[in-house]
């Protein structure tokens, strides 16, 4: 399977914190691929160096072309969708305004529609008129996961998508993924729930200390229980 994302001897800052450690990570086209770790050993900050939001130098490529150093904007438009931890929506816009917002390509060409995003998360349509800044934290989350997908991008890159959700909704939230693969739209999931993480990947990798400690399937990673000792559990 050729790379749709191939991150190579990665290194990130702030400042002059030196948070990632030459890492290396690759995504397959139609492949779900979950990055796991302790808050804290550089999940985010590995996200964020691929869509331009940290200082970073080694190599990221999309699709085949270098995007290292672009502008957050010129990567979105190349078709790697980023949905961040924040849940940013625009509050005094309603539902169906901030869905609109993210189309970035020819409406009548892209595979989602609206009523692909209403019939993933029916809540959205009850609340299509409603400002976002009125919604719950788990419909945020909704809004901002469809409001990405309908720039349809090719790869996404999701950060925390059940953080501080209710069980009902975290449901939902492993469906959407589902689904994503379901249409060939790639996935680089961060995630702190274990459970969900090795229920919809293909590959995973772990991180501990800005670096990649393991990389492997979901059941080698199940069978590995000093990886998961020493690296995922509290």
């Amino acid at each position: 399977m050729s790379a749709l994302l191939d991150i190579r001897q990665l290194h990130a800052f702030y400042g002059k914190s030196h948070v990632l450690h030459g890492v290396d990570l690759h995504v397959g086209a139609g492949e779900i691929v979950s990055l796991l770790g302790r808050n804290g050993v550089g999940r985010s900050t590995l996200v964020k160096a691929a869509m331009g939001q940290v200082a970073a130098r080694g190599a990221v490529r999309f699709k085949g072309a270098d995007i290292l150093g672009l502008k957050a904007y010129q990567i979105a438009h190349r078709g790697l969708g980023y949905v961040p931890e924040s849940r940013d929506v625009f509050p005094t816009l309603t539902v169906e305004q901030n869905l609109l917002l993210g189309r970035k390509r020819n409406a009548d060409t892209g595979r989602w529609r609206l009523g692909d995003m209403y019939r993933m998360f029916p809540r959205l349509e009850e609340r299509r008129g409603v400002a976002a800044g009125l919604l719950s934290g788990g419909e945020q989350q909704m809004l901002t996961l469809c409001r990405t997908l309908m720039g349809d991008p090719d790869l996404m890159m999701i950060d925390e998508p059940t953080e501080g959700l209710a069980p009902q909704v975290v449901a939902p939230v492993a469906r959407y993924l589902l689904a994503l693969r379901e249409r060939g739209i790639a996935v680089l999931l961060v995630e702190q729930k274990l459970a969900i993480a090795l229920d919809i990947s293909q590959r995973v990798y772990v991180m501990g200390r800005g670096a990649i400690v393991f990389e492997g399937t979901p059941e080698q990673l199940r069978q590995d229980g000093g990886v998961r000792r020493e690296w995922l559990e509290v």
